[in-house]
Protein backbone atom coordinates (compact mmCIF):
# COMPACT_ATOMS: atom_id res chain seq x y z
CA UNK A 1 0.00 0.00 0.00
CA UNK A 2 2.89 2.38 0.76
CA UNK A 3 4.30 2.11 -2.77
CA UNK A 4 0.86 3.01 -4.18
CA UNK A 5 0.90 6.33 -2.35
CA UNK A 6 2.41 9.52 -3.73
CA UNK A 7 4.98 9.61 -0.92
CA UNK A 8 6.08 5.99 -1.43
CA UNK A 9 6.48 6.35 -5.17
CA UNK A 10 8.37 9.60 -4.78
CA UNK A 11 10.70 7.96 -2.24
CA UNK A 12 11.46 5.00 -4.52
CA UNK A 13 11.98 7.23 -7.56
CA UNK A 14 14.36 9.44 -5.60
CA UNK A 15 16.45 6.43 -4.52
CA UNK A 16 16.53 5.09 -8.08
CA UNK A 17 17.53 8.42 -9.61
CA UNK A 18 20.24 9.07 -7.01
CA UNK A 19 21.63 5.58 -7.50
CA UNK A 20 21.61 6.12 -11.25
CA UNK A 21 23.55 9.34 -10.76
CA UNK A 22 26.04 7.56 -8.51
CA UNK A 23 26.52 4.84 -11.12
CA UNK A 24 27.34 7.52 -13.66
CA UNK A 25 29.89 8.87 -11.19
CA UNK A 26 31.19 5.37 -10.33
CA UNK A 27 32.88 4.68 -13.69
CA UNK A 28 35.05 7.84 -13.76
CA UNK A 29 35.87 7.32 -10.05
CA UNK A 30 37.09 3.77 -10.62
CA UNK A 31 39.08 4.91 -13.66
CA UNK A 32 40.75 7.62 -11.60
CA UNK A 33 41.44 5.15 -8.80
CA UNK A 34 43.13 2.75 -11.28
CA UNK A 35 45.23 5.58 -12.66
CA UNK A 36 46.36 6.57 -9.15
CA UNK A 37 47.12 2.92 -8.38
CA UNK A 38 49.34 2.54 -11.46
CA UNK A 39 51.06 5.91 -10.88
CA UNK A 40 51.84 4.82 -7.33
CA UNK A 41 53.42 1.63 -8.69
CA UNK A 42 55.50 3.67 -11.12
CA UNK A 43 56.63 5.96 -8.30
CA UNK A 44 57.65 3.01 -6.09
CA UNK A 45 59.45 1.36 -8.99
CA UNK A 46 61.32 4.61 -9.69
CA UNK A 47 62.44 4.85 -6.06
CA UNK A 48 63.66 1.23 -6.12
CA UNK A 49 65.53 1.78 -9.42
CA UNK A 50 67.18 4.98 -8.19
CA UNK A 51 68.36 3.14 -5.06
CA UNK A 52 69.95 0.49 -7.27
CA UNK A 53 71.55 3.05 -9.62
CA UNK A 54 72.97 4.95 -6.65
CA UNK A 55 74.88 1.83 -5.46
CA UNK A 56 75.81 -0.19 -8.55
CA UNK A 57 76.98 -3.71 -7.75
CA UNK A 58 76.35 -3.31 -4.02
CA UNK A 59 72.67 -4.40 -3.79
CA UNK A 60 72.35 -8.14 -3.78
CA UNK A 61 69.80 -10.08 -5.81
CA UNK A 62 67.71 -10.89 -2.75
CA UNK A 63 67.42 -7.19 -1.89
CA UNK A 64 66.55 -6.37 -5.49
CA UNK A 65 63.72 -8.90 -5.43
CA UNK A 66 62.53 -7.36 -2.18
CA UNK A 67 62.51 -3.93 -3.82
CA UNK A 68 60.48 -5.27 -6.75
CA UNK A 69 58.05 -7.01 -4.42
CA UNK A 70 57.64 -3.85 -2.36
CA UNK A 71 56.96 -1.88 -5.54
CA UNK A 72 54.47 -4.53 -6.72
CA UNK A 73 56.09 -4.97 -10.15
CA UNK A 74 58.17 -7.58 -12.01
CA UNK A 75 60.48 -5.38 -14.10
CA UNK A 76 61.56 -1.74 -14.07
CA UNK A 77 62.95 -0.05 -17.16
CA UNK A 78 64.22 3.52 -16.79
CA UNK A 79 65.18 5.57 -19.83
CA UNK A 80 67.72 8.28 -19.12
CA UNK A 81 69.74 10.27 -21.66
CA UNK A 82 68.13 8.41 -24.57
CA UNK A 83 69.40 5.15 -23.04
CA UNK A 84 66.83 2.42 -22.22
CA UNK A 85 68.15 0.48 -19.26
CA UNK A 86 66.61 -2.52 -17.50
CA UNK A 87 67.26 -1.59 -13.89
CA UNK A 88 65.36 -4.31 -11.98
CA UNK A 89 63.90 -7.52 -13.26
CA UNK A 90 62.40 -10.82 -12.13
CA UNK A 91 60.83 -13.73 -13.99
CA UNK A 92 57.41 -12.97 -15.53
CA UNK A 93 54.56 -15.41 -14.74
CA UNK A 94 53.23 -15.06 -18.28
CA UNK A 95 53.36 -13.00 -21.44
CA UNK A 96 52.52 -9.32 -21.43
CA UNK A 97 48.91 -9.02 -22.56
CA UNK A 98 48.56 -5.22 -22.86
CA UNK A 99 50.49 -1.97 -22.66
CA UNK A 100 49.10 1.17 -21.05
CA UNK A 101 50.70 4.60 -21.56
CA UNK A 102 49.92 7.01 -18.70
CA UNK A 103 51.98 9.93 -20.00
CA UNK A 104 49.00 11.63 -21.67
CA UNK A 105 45.92 9.42 -21.12
CA UNK A 106 42.44 10.41 -22.31
CA UNK A 107 39.51 10.07 -19.91
CA UNK A 108 37.66 7.78 -22.28
CA UNK A 109 40.72 5.48 -22.59
CA UNK A 110 41.11 5.41 -18.79
CA UNK A 111 37.45 4.45 -18.27
CA UNK A 112 37.61 1.82 -21.01
CA UNK A 113 40.75 0.19 -19.58
CA UNK A 114 39.41 0.38 -16.02
CA UNK A 115 36.15 -1.38 -16.94
CA UNK A 116 38.11 -3.97 -18.94
CA UNK A 117 40.37 -4.78 -15.97
CA UNK A 118 37.43 -4.75 -13.54
CA UNK A 119 35.31 -7.14 -15.58
CA UNK A 120 38.15 -9.59 -16.40
CA UNK A 121 38.68 -12.01 -13.50
CA UNK A 122 41.77 -13.56 -15.13
CA UNK A 123 45.16 -12.56 -13.69
CA UNK A 124 47.12 -10.99 -16.56
CA UNK A 125 50.51 -9.25 -16.93
CA UNK A 126 50.43 -5.70 -18.27
CA UNK A 127 53.07 -3.13 -19.18
CA UNK A 128 52.68 0.42 -17.83
CA UNK A 129 54.59 3.42 -19.18
CA UNK A 130 54.75 6.78 -17.44
CA UNK A 131 56.79 9.90 -16.76
CA UNK A 132 59.39 9.64 -13.95
CA UNK A 133 58.79 11.76 -10.88
CA UNK A 134 60.76 15.04 -10.64
CA UNK A 135 62.08 14.58 -14.19
CA UNK A 136 64.41 11.76 -13.13
CA UNK A 137 64.53 10.45 -16.71
CA UNK A 138 62.64 10.39 -19.94
CA UNK A 139 60.23 7.58 -19.07
CA UNK A 140 59.75 4.68 -16.75
CA UNK A 141 58.25 1.35 -17.70
CA UNK A 142 57.08 -1.48 -15.39
CA UNK A 143 55.29 -4.80 -15.72
CA UNK A 144 52.84 -5.98 -13.10
CA UNK A 145 49.90 -8.33 -12.43
CA UNK A 146 46.29 -7.20 -12.71
CA UNK A 147 44.88 -9.41 -9.90
CA UNK A 148 46.00 -7.22 -6.95
CA UNK A 149 44.91 -4.09 -8.82
CA UNK A 150 41.50 -5.62 -9.58
CA UNK A 151 41.05 -6.65 -5.92
CA UNK A 152 41.69 -3.09 -4.75
CA UNK A 153 39.41 -1.71 -7.48
CA UNK A 154 36.59 -4.02 -6.30
CA UNK A 155 37.11 -2.95 -2.70
CA UNK A 156 37.06 0.71 -3.74
CA UNK A 157 33.94 0.11 -5.83
CA UNK A 158 32.14 -1.46 -2.88
CA UNK A 159 32.96 1.55 -0.74
CA UNK A 160 31.65 3.84 -3.47
CA UNK A 161 28.42 1.83 -3.80
CA UNK A 162 27.80 1.79 -0.05
CA UNK A 163 28.46 5.53 0.10
CA UNK A 164 26.10 6.03 -2.84
CA UNK A 165 23.42 3.99 -1.11
CA UNK A 166 23.76 6.02 2.09
CA UNK A 167 23.63 9.30 0.15
CA UNK A 168 20.62 8.18 -1.91
CA UNK A 169 18.67 6.98 1.11
CA UNK A 170 19.47 10.13 3.08
CA UNK A 171 18.55 12.34 0.13
CA UNK A 172 15.36 10.39 -0.44
CA UNK A 173 14.36 10.68 3.22
CA UNK A 174 14.99 14.44 3.24
CA UNK A 175 13.00 14.87 0.02
CA UNK A 176 10.29 12.57 1.42
CA UNK A 177 9.94 14.79 4.48
CA UNK A 178 9.91 17.92 2.30
CA UNK A 179 7.23 16.48 0.00
CA UNK A 180 5.19 15.41 3.01
CA UNK A 181 5.27 18.94 4.41
CA UNK A 182 4.91 20.89 1.16
CA UNK A 183 2.61 18.67 -0.94
CA UNK A 184 1.14 15.57 0.70
CA UNK A 185 -0.06 17.29 3.87
CA UNK A 186 -1.86 20.11 1.97
CA UNK A 187 -3.37 17.57 -0.43
CA UNK A 188 -4.64 15.46 2.46
CA UNK A 189 -6.05 18.60 4.05
CA UNK A 190 -7.81 19.36 0.76
CA UNK A 191 -9.23 15.82 0.60
CA UNK A 192 -10.43 16.03 4.22
CA UNK A 193 -12.12 19.35 3.43
CA UNK A 194 -13.87 17.78 0.44
CA UNK A 195 -15.02 14.78 2.51
CA UNK A 196 -16.21 17.01 5.35
CA UNK A 197 -18.15 19.19 2.91
CA UNK A 198 -19.69 16.13 1.23
CA UNK A 199 -21.19 15.06 4.56
CA UNK A 200 -23.32 18.23 4.75
CA UNK A 201 -23.06 20.38 1.60
CA UNK A 202 -25.83 22.68 2.84
CA UNK A 203 -23.66 23.84 5.76
CA UNK A 204 -21.77 26.95 4.62
CA UNK A 205 -19.35 26.58 7.54
CA UNK A 206 -17.85 23.54 5.83
CA UNK A 207 -16.79 25.47 2.72
CA UNK A 208 -13.00 25.35 2.45
CA UNK A 209 -11.02 28.49 3.29
CA UNK A 210 -7.96 28.69 0.96
CA UNK A 211 -4.81 29.02 3.06
CA UNK A 212 -1.89 27.21 1.42
CA UNK A 213 1.03 29.18 -0.02
CA UNK A 214 1.85 26.70 -2.80
CA UNK A 215 0.57 28.30 -5.99
CA UNK A 216 -0.80 25.15 -7.67
CA UNK A 217 -2.52 23.95 -4.49
CA UNK A 218 -3.85 27.44 -3.85
CA UNK A 219 -5.46 27.44 -7.31
CA UNK A 220 -7.06 24.07 -6.51
CA UNK A 221 -8.36 25.39 -3.17
CA UNK A 222 -9.74 28.55 -4.82
CA UNK A 223 -11.51 26.47 -7.47
CA UNK A 224 -12.94 24.14 -4.81
CA UNK A 225 -14.08 27.13 -2.73
CA UNK A 226 -15.94 28.62 -5.70
CA UNK A 227 -17.50 25.25 -6.57
CA UNK A 228 -18.65 24.63 -2.99
CA UNK A 229 -20.04 28.16 -2.69
CA UNK A 230 -22.08 27.79 -5.88
CA UNK A 231 -23.25 24.30 -4.93
CA UNK A 232 -24.33 25.39 -1.45
CA UNK A 233 -26.27 28.32 -2.91
CA UNK A 234 -27.94 26.01 -5.43
CA UNK A 235 -28.87 23.52 -2.73
CA UNK A 236 -30.35 26.28 -0.60
CA UNK A 237 -32.39 27.49 -3.54
CA UNK A 238 -33.63 23.98 -4.27
CA UNK A 239 -34.47 23.53 -0.60
CA UNK A 240 -36.53 26.72 -0.66
CA UNK A 241 -38.30 25.50 -3.79
CA UNK A 242 -39.03 22.17 -2.12
CA UNK A 243 -40.42 23.99 0.91
CA UNK A 244 -42.53 26.11 -1.40
CA UNK A 245 -43.84 22.95 -3.07
CA UNK A 246 -44.77 21.53 0.30
CA UNK A 247 -46.50 24.72 1.34
CA UNK A 248 -48.45 24.90 -1.92
CA UNK A 249 -49.41 21.25 -1.57
CA UNK A 250 -50.93 21.98 1.83
CA UNK A 251 -53.02 24.93 0.66
CA UNK A 252 -53.81 23.91 -2.93
CA UNK A 253 -56.94 21.88 -2.09
CA UNK A 254 -58.66 24.63 -0.12
CA UNK A 255 -57.49 27.32 -2.55
CA UNK A 256 -58.89 25.48 -5.55
CA UNK A 257 -62.23 25.00 -3.76
CA UNK A 258 -62.41 28.70 -2.99
CA UNK A 259 -61.56 29.62 -6.57
CA UNK A 260 -64.07 27.09 -7.90
CA UNK A 261 -66.82 28.63 -5.75
CA UNK A 262 -65.84 32.10 -6.95
CA UNK A 263 -66.00 30.83 -10.51
CA UNK A 264 -69.56 29.57 -9.98
CA UNK A 265 -70.63 32.94 -8.60
CA UNK A 266 -69.00 34.72 -11.53
CA UNK A 267 -70.78 32.37 -13.92
CA UNK A 268 -74.13 33.43 -12.41
CA UNK A 269 -73.16 37.06 -12.80
CA UNK A 270 -73.47 36.60 -16.57
CA UNK A 271 -77.23 36.20 -16.03
CA UNK A 272 -77.46 39.62 -14.42
CA UNK A 273 -79.53 42.25 -16.21
CA UNK A 274 -76.98 44.92 -15.44
CA UNK A 275 -74.98 45.46 -18.66
CA UNK A 276 -71.84 46.50 -16.75
CA UNK A 277 -71.95 43.34 -14.64
CA UNK A 278 -72.50 41.18 -17.70
CA UNK A 279 -69.48 42.78 -19.43
CA UNK A 280 -67.26 42.27 -16.40
CA UNK A 281 -68.28 38.64 -15.84
CA UNK A 282 -66.21 37.08 -18.70
CA UNK A 283 -63.12 38.94 -17.59
CA UNK A 284 -63.64 37.78 -14.03
CA UNK A 285 -64.06 34.19 -15.22
CA UNK A 286 -60.85 34.42 -17.22
CA UNK A 287 -59.00 35.80 -14.22
CA UNK A 288 -60.29 33.01 -11.98
CA UNK A 289 -59.39 30.38 -14.58
CA UNK A 290 -55.86 31.76 -14.78
CA UNK A 291 -55.58 31.73 -10.99
CA UNK A 292 -56.70 28.08 -10.80
CA UNK A 293 -54.27 27.15 -13.56
CA UNK A 294 -51.43 29.00 -11.81
CA UNK A 295 -52.17 27.20 -8.56
CA UNK A 296 -52.11 23.78 -10.21
CA UNK A 297 -48.98 24.61 -12.22
CA UNK A 298 -47.11 25.80 -9.14
CA UNK A 299 -48.17 22.68 -7.25
CA UNK A 300 -46.96 20.38 -10.01
CA UNK A 301 -43.63 22.14 -10.33
CA UNK A 302 -42.97 22.49 -6.61
CA UNK A 303 -43.64 18.79 -5.99
CA UNK A 304 -41.74 17.76 -9.14
CA UNK A 305 -44.65 15.58 -10.15
CA UNK A 306 -44.21 15.86 -13.92
CA UNK A 307 -44.72 12.31 -15.20
CA UNK A 308 -42.45 10.86 -17.88
CA UNK A 309 -43.80 11.39 -21.39
CA UNK A 310 -46.04 8.70 -22.89
CA UNK A 311 -44.55 8.52 -26.35
CA UNK A 312 -46.75 7.83 -29.33
CA UNK A 313 -46.55 8.58 -33.02
CA UNK A 314 -48.38 11.87 -33.62
CA UNK A 315 -48.81 14.35 -36.46
CA UNK A 316 -47.49 17.79 -35.57
CA UNK A 317 -49.75 19.93 -37.79
CA UNK A 318 -53.11 19.10 -36.06
CA UNK A 319 -51.56 19.66 -32.65
CA UNK A 320 -50.27 23.08 -33.65
CA UNK A 321 -53.68 23.92 -35.13
CA UNK A 322 -55.41 23.19 -31.77
CA UNK A 323 -52.92 25.41 -29.94
CA UNK A 324 -53.43 28.29 -32.36
CA UNK A 325 -57.25 28.04 -32.21
CA UNK A 326 -57.24 28.18 -28.42
CA UNK A 327 -54.98 31.23 -28.37
CA UNK A 328 -56.98 32.93 -31.11
CA UNK A 329 -60.08 32.60 -28.92
CA UNK A 330 -58.18 33.89 -25.91
CA UNK A 331 -56.97 36.98 -27.81
CA UNK A 332 -58.91 40.10 -26.80
CA UNK A 333 -59.07 41.44 -30.36
CA UNK A 334 -57.19 44.61 -29.50
CA UNK A 335 -54.60 44.98 -30.76
CA UNK A 336 -55.04 42.80 -33.82
CA UNK A 337 -52.84 39.71 -33.73
CA UNK A 338 -52.27 37.48 -36.75
CA UNK A 339 -51.54 33.79 -36.13
CA UNK A 340 -49.44 32.07 -38.81
CA UNK A 341 -48.73 28.35 -39.17
CA UNK A 342 -45.99 26.91 -41.38
CA UNK A 343 -45.98 23.21 -40.46
CA UNK A 344 -45.88 20.64 -43.31
CA UNK A 345 -48.68 18.08 -43.16
CA UNK A 346 -46.32 15.11 -43.27
CA UNK A 347 -44.27 15.98 -40.17
CA UNK A 348 -44.64 13.16 -37.61
CA UNK A 349 -42.71 12.45 -34.44
CA UNK A 350 -42.79 10.34 -31.28
CA UNK A 351 -43.96 12.52 -28.39
CA UNK A 352 -46.48 12.91 -25.59
CA UNK A 353 -49.24 14.93 -27.22
CA UNK A 354 -50.50 16.43 -23.95
CA UNK A 355 -47.05 17.57 -22.81
CA UNK A 356 -46.12 18.92 -26.24
CA UNK A 357 -49.47 20.78 -26.32
CA UNK A 358 -48.57 22.41 -22.99
CA UNK A 359 -45.14 23.43 -24.27
CA UNK A 360 -46.48 25.02 -27.45
CA UNK A 361 -49.35 26.68 -25.59
CA UNK A 362 -46.89 28.23 -23.16
CA UNK A 363 -44.71 29.63 -25.94
CA UNK A 364 -47.58 30.88 -28.13
CA UNK A 365 -49.34 32.45 -25.14
CA UNK A 366 -46.16 34.25 -24.10
CA UNK A 367 -45.81 35.56 -27.67
CA UNK A 368 -49.44 36.73 -27.77
CA UNK A 369 -49.18 38.46 -24.41
CA UNK A 370 -45.93 40.17 -25.45
CA UNK A 371 -47.69 41.71 -28.48
CA UNK A 372 -50.78 42.66 -26.48
CA UNK A 373 -48.55 44.47 -23.98
CA UNK A 374 -47.30 46.78 -26.75
CA UNK A 375 -50.81 47.83 -27.86
CA UNK A 376 -49.71 47.54 -31.49
CA UNK A 377 -50.71 44.90 -34.09
CA UNK A 378 -48.36 41.97 -34.57
CA UNK A 379 -48.09 38.36 -35.57
CA UNK A 380 -47.25 35.01 -33.99
CA UNK A 381 -45.84 32.27 -36.20
CA UNK A 382 -45.30 28.55 -35.53
CA UNK A 383 -43.09 26.74 -38.04
CA UNK A 384 -41.48 23.32 -38.28
CA UNK A 385 -38.56 21.87 -40.23
CA UNK A 386 -37.80 18.17 -40.46
CA UNK A 387 -34.22 16.87 -40.65
CA UNK A 388 -32.93 13.33 -40.76
CA UNK A 389 -32.68 12.97 -36.97
CA UNK A 390 -34.81 15.73 -35.46
CA UNK A 391 -37.78 18.07 -35.79
CA UNK A 392 -37.08 21.79 -35.31
CA UNK A 393 -40.15 23.75 -34.15
CA UNK A 394 -39.96 27.53 -34.10
CA UNK A 395 -42.29 29.88 -32.23
CA UNK A 396 -41.70 33.53 -33.08
CA UNK A 397 -43.43 36.87 -32.65
CA UNK A 398 -43.05 40.48 -33.67
CA UNK A 399 -43.10 41.75 -30.10
CA UNK A 400 -40.62 44.07 -28.38
CA UNK A 401 -38.07 41.36 -27.51
CA UNK A 402 -36.89 40.21 -24.10
CA UNK A 403 -35.02 42.45 -21.64
CA UNK A 404 -31.45 41.49 -20.72
CA UNK A 405 -32.41 40.47 -17.17
CA UNK A 406 -35.03 38.05 -18.46
CA UNK A 407 -32.53 36.41 -20.83
CA UNK A 408 -30.09 35.71 -18.00
CA UNK A 409 -32.59 33.59 -15.99
CA UNK A 410 -34.96 32.70 -18.80
CA UNK A 411 -35.49 29.02 -17.90
CA UNK A 412 -35.04 29.41 -14.11
CA UNK A 413 -38.17 28.98 -12.02
CA UNK A 414 -39.39 32.11 -10.22
CA UNK A 415 -36.62 34.21 -11.81
CA UNK A 416 -37.38 34.22 -15.53
CA UNK A 417 -40.63 36.15 -15.40
CA UNK A 418 -41.02 38.82 -18.10
CA UNK A 419 -44.67 39.85 -17.87
CA UNK A 420 -45.75 42.04 -14.98
CA UNK A 421 -47.31 39.81 -12.34
CA UNK A 422 -45.79 36.67 -13.86
CA UNK A 423 -43.89 34.20 -11.68
CA UNK A 424 -41.54 32.78 -14.30
CA UNK A 425 -42.77 29.18 -14.25
CA UNK A 426 -44.00 28.77 -17.83
CA UNK A 427 -40.66 28.56 -19.62
CA UNK A 428 -39.08 26.53 -16.81
CA UNK A 429 -41.86 23.91 -17.07
CA UNK A 430 -41.70 23.95 -20.89
CA UNK A 431 -37.93 23.40 -20.85
CA UNK A 432 -38.33 20.53 -18.36
CA UNK A 433 -40.99 18.85 -20.52
CA UNK A 434 -38.83 19.18 -23.65
CA UNK A 435 -35.83 17.69 -21.81
CA UNK A 436 -38.06 14.77 -20.83
CA UNK A 437 -38.49 14.07 -24.56
CA UNK A 438 -34.71 14.08 -25.08
CA UNK A 439 -34.81 17.47 -26.79
CA UNK A 440 -33.80 21.08 -26.15
CA UNK A 441 -35.60 24.41 -25.83
CA UNK A 442 -33.52 27.50 -26.52
CA UNK A 443 -33.90 31.18 -27.26
CA UNK A 444 -32.90 31.57 -30.92
CA UNK A 445 -33.14 35.36 -31.14
CA UNK A 446 -34.59 38.34 -29.29
CA UNK A 447 -34.27 41.91 -30.49
CA UNK A 448 -36.40 44.92 -31.39
CA UNK A 449 -37.91 42.94 -34.27
CA UNK A 450 -39.28 40.18 -32.03
CA UNK A 451 -38.44 36.94 -30.27
CA UNK A 452 -38.10 33.36 -31.48
CA UNK A 453 -37.80 30.14 -29.48
CA UNK A 454 -36.72 26.86 -31.05
CA UNK A 455 -37.60 23.36 -29.90
CA UNK A 456 -35.45 20.48 -31.12
CA UNK A 457 -37.02 17.02 -30.67
CA UNK A 458 -35.67 13.67 -31.87
CA UNK A 459 -37.78 12.06 -34.57
CA UNK A 460 -37.77 8.70 -32.84
CA UNK A 461 -38.59 10.02 -29.37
Amino acid sequence: MFLKSLSGRFLMLTIIFVMLAEVLIFVPSVARFREDYLLARLERAQIASLALLASPGIIEEELANELLENAGVFNVVLRRDEMRELVLSSPLPGPVSATHDLRDPGMFALMRDAMSDLMDPEDRVIRVIGDPVREAGLLIEVTLETAPMRAEMLEYGQRILWLSLIISVSTALLLFIAVQLLMVTPIRKLVRAMSRYAEAPEDARRIIAPATTVRELREAEDALHDLQTQLTASLRQKERLAQLGGAVARISHDLRNILASASLFADRMEQSRDPAVRRAAPKLLNALSRAINLCETTLAFGKAEEPPPKLERIALAPLVKDVIENERLAASGEPEIEFLVDVPAGVNLSADSEQLFRVLTNLVRNARQAIEATGSPGSVEVSAVSTRDSIIIGVGDTGPGLPEKARTHLFTAFQGGVRKGGVGLGLAIAAELVRGHGGTLELHRSDEHGTEFRISLPVGG
